[in-house]
């Protein structure tokens, strides 16, 4: 069996999955502790020692928010401030004989829709996108998740959006992480409700997506911008690493208005105009991050 950990600002979450069918057979949480690293790891420490008492565990697999810097070996960029700096992955390996590998939660994403999800059906590649509070990413290539030099694989959310215009996508913003621009602010959820505000009275996106299927001249403008904007972002990626499928998690990617909207914008944003690339919903919803945290280990050839 598998053991995988879905670890965030409020709950750490660990189940144990079969390698064969994905089903969970155990699941567990716990709150995530709020000030101090030393009770953090022995939360953690705590969900897997519970579940490994009810099962013999070939892995354990964490997708965590925030990122391993592969120079350092130190977390960094975690919304758990108290972790950046850490040897996280360190200190679990000095613990548990057996092979834990880690990885962020969109990368988990990736991993859980490129094995059982949404793009099951691909023999090479997917990229995967979270839009929801925030926008990461994870990549899949050649069958292996890709996290890079410095922990930064997928990060697309802090790429400056491209094609930037003043008149169209309104006045340079400066992200939370320094930049200008990030695709983050436009697509997330709450970069959808950014941009709406920057021309309307305030409303959160579920009364925007409303409003368009009520076919408000407004929203249904807003959508459209979205949209473009989300094509943009995948075109780019498309022009860099052409992948089979693109599958979209995260709040903002229950609308089904937006799919056929992305499909049809993206071939204006190739290098190629016949672009045909399917942009798909994630099949497994709130568990494909602790789903794809079980597999990483198997991704990574940790465990066959």
């Amino acid at each position: 069996m598998l053991i995988g950990l879905d670890i965030g600002g409020t709950k750490i979450e660990g189940v144990i999955v079969s390698p064969d069918n994905s089903e969970v057979i155990e699941r567990l949480r716990v709150d995530t502790p709020k000030t101090h690293y030393a009770d953090f790891l022995s939360a953690v420490r705590s969900v897997i020692d519970s579940l490994m008492e009810k099962t013999l565990a070939s892995s354990v697999g964490i997708g965590c928010c925030g990122s391993i810097n592969r120079t350092t070996g130190k977390m960094q960029g975690a919304n758990i401030l108290y972790l950046n700096g850490e040897d996280f992955l360190g200190d679990l390996r000095s613990y548990y004989n057996l092979p834990v590998a880690l990885t962020n939660d969109a990368n988990c994403l990736a991993i859980s829709e490129f094995k059982s999800g949404a793009a099951k059906d691909a023999q090479d590649s997917c990229l995967a996108v979270i839009i929801g509070t925030g926008c990461g990413g994870g990549i899949v290539i050649h069958g292996n998740i890709v996290d890079g030099q410095h922990g930064l694989g997928g990060e697309i959310g802090h790429n400056p959006l491209p094609g930037y215009r003043v008149d169209t996508d309104g006045p340079t913003t400066q992200c939370y992480c320094g930049s200008h621009n990030c695709n983050e602010l436009f697509v997330s959820g709450t970069g959808f409700e950014r941009t709406w505000a920057l021309k309307h009275p305030k409303l959160s996106a579920k009364e925007i997506f409303n409003r368009y299927a009520n076919k408000d001249k407004d929203a249904v403008e807003h959508v459209e911008y979205y949209a473009d904007c989300l094509a943009r972002i995948l075109g780019a990626i498309v022009n860099v690493i052409d992948p089979e499928v693109i599958v979209l998690g995260g709040g903002v990617s229950n609308q089904q208005a937006i799919y056929p909207l992305v499909e049809d914008k993206l071939k204006n944003y190739t290098f190629s105009k016949n672009v045909d690339t399917p942009v798909r919903q994630a099949l497994h919803g709130d568990s494909s991050g602790v789903l794809g945290a079980a597999y990483l280990p198997v991704m990574k050839g940790m465990v066959n």
